[in-house]
């Protein structure tokens, strides 16, 4: 219903858009060059359609987008804004005739306050840049998706990303606690706060993060910060199958009761249960492409390797502690690391997965089905049977400590029946994700290619109340058209 409002900018009307937008932008900012705005169709999603843009903006003020959204509301062209297009969902992609909009030039780090541990940044910080800044200041910005050497604030904040640390640190959105952004229209909204507390309206700055810029353009973030903690230091145990090793991540995450709290001179696992800093799995397929690309010398005889970190002040008793439940789930090896740079080699590795899959067919569709935890070892038992059903290589890495999963289904994109065979195979990995109790997408979004799976999801009546949300803030349904709905 939105998407018919509004239509691709005709040729007719093309000289006359740029003309507008350049009446309020430097002339390097407006790209109109075809060879150039055609490199800027895509994220990096598989099997999610794209359109040519009319034009590319790379503003570098608040006032410029706002001019941009101005001239964009009154000729009745789509927006579609942009990080880094690191994103796996389509989220990014242009519509055809659109304004893209770019925010990759306003990339201030604006302030570093380490008494009220906030950063105020502008959306084209890369996740990377902020932790390095925040780090001089004994802080740490701990959402860390894995492209976090190249993806965006802005990007993190409109698909709510995770990464490796979320099962002790939380997501993207748990930091994100105010917000400038310019809607529509052109107006400049502000969101939240800059105080530890607040609860003043409806929480707009929530309802702003993960929205995949269909509801506004984020051009500032106040972001919580932490106190740096120690160096983590990290485990790896090996399993002879994916079932036992999801045992032993529910091991390591139940909490006990009264009885097994510590007796004076005598031991006892914590009431609380573990807190790890990341705990993460790879099966056989990841690790034998991991070693395949980077010649690391895991141990390619394993089901399945299980990474756990602590950063508490005394992370080798912790890691014993955990190496022991490991033991328990069946583990047939847990080598813990001796210092930060074996850890850093343990957690490179895993960093490597989702690269290291896609040189196995040299195309990827990644998906990021969410399970409880305790029907992780289902979740991946079904996409190993997936993955016989279909003839499909899929390699499995997963948050494990979080339940989410990284099913990876590598394929030849020149092969037309393998390219059919991985699509139906994905869209059965989600199925089987809500069957367990589970979400189509964890931290990757909806974008594209999970519109129709977020309908099967939230179901007609969440359908209905999220596009009467789209139209209070983007009536004429200009802003990322075509996205989750």
């Amino acid at each position: 219903m939105i998407m018919s409002r509004i239509q691709a900018a005709p040729e007719e009307v093309q000289g006359n858009l740029t003309d507008r937008l350049l009446a309020g932008l430097p002339a390097e900012a407006v790209l109109i060059d075809s060879d150039v705005t055609a490199s800027y169709a895509n994220d990096m999603a598989s099997f999610c359609p794209s359109g040519v843009p009319a034009v590319v903006v790379l503003p570098r003020t608040v006032e410029e987008v706002q001019h941009v959204m101005r001239v964009a509301t009154e000729l009745r062209v789509p927006v579609v804004p942009q990080g880094a297009r690191t994103g796996l969902s389509g989220a990014a992609n242009a519509s055809e005739g659109c304004i893209v909009l770019s925010l990759t030039r306003m990339d201030r780090i604006l302030e570093i306050n380490p008494v009220d541990r906030i950063a105020v940044v502008e959306p084209g910080v890369v996740n990377a840049a902020l932790s390095r800044a925040v780090d001089e200041h004994g802080l740490c910005y701990p959402p860390d998706p894995s492209s976090w050497e190249t993806c965006t604030i802005g990007g993190n904040i409109g698909t709510a990303s995770g990464g490796l640390c979320c099962v002790k640190y939380g997501v993207t959105a748990e930091y994100v606690l105010g917000l400038d952004v310019v809607l529509a229209d052109g107006r400049l909204m502000s969101t939240g706060r800059r105080t530890a507390k607040g609860v003043a309206g409806y929480d707009l700055t929530r309802l702003i993060v993960g929205s995949e810029g269909s509801l506004g353009i984020v051009v500032r973030a106040v972001l919580a910060l932490k106190p740096r903690p120690p160096q983590q230091l990290v485990l790896a145990a090996e399993f002879a199958s994916a079932a036992a090793a999801c045992d032993a991540v529910c091991r390591i995450m139940k909490t006990e009761g009264r009885e097994a709290l510590p007796q004076k001179g005598g031991g006892g696992r914590r009431a609380g249960g573990h807190v790890p800093s990341l705990l993460e799995l790879m099966d056989r397929t990841t690790v034998k492409a991991v070693n395949d690309l980077a010649h690391m010398g895991l141990p390619e005889t394993t089901e399945a390797l299980l990474l756990a970190a602590f950063d508490t002040p005394d992370p080798a008793a912790d890691l014993a502690a955990v190496g022991a439940l490991c033991e328990a789930a069946g583990a047939t090896q847990v080598v813990p690391a001796d210092d930060a740079a074996e850890s850093e080699m343990l957690l490179q590795a895993r960093r490597l997965s989702l690269i290291a899959l896609e040189a196995v067919k040299g195309t990827t569709m990644i998906d990021d089905v969410c399970v409880p935890r305790s029907r992780l070892g289902e979740m991946l038992e079904g996409i190993e049977r997936i993955a016989e059903k279909y003839q499909l290589t899929i390699g499995v890495c997963a948050h494990a400590g979080d339940g989410n999963t990284h099913p990876t289904v590598c394929f030849d994109a020149r092969d037309p029946d393998e390219s059919r065979r991985a699509r139906e195979s994905f869209d059965e990995i989600m199925a089987l994700g809500l069957r367990l109790g589970g979400t189509i997408t964890g931290e990757h979004g909806v974008g594209v290619l999970k519109k129709e799976w977020l309908a099967r999801e939230i179901g007609p009546v969440g359908v209905e109340m999220q596009r009467a949300i789209k139209q209070v803030f983007d009536p004429l349904g200009i802003l990322n058209p075509g996205k989750l709905f």
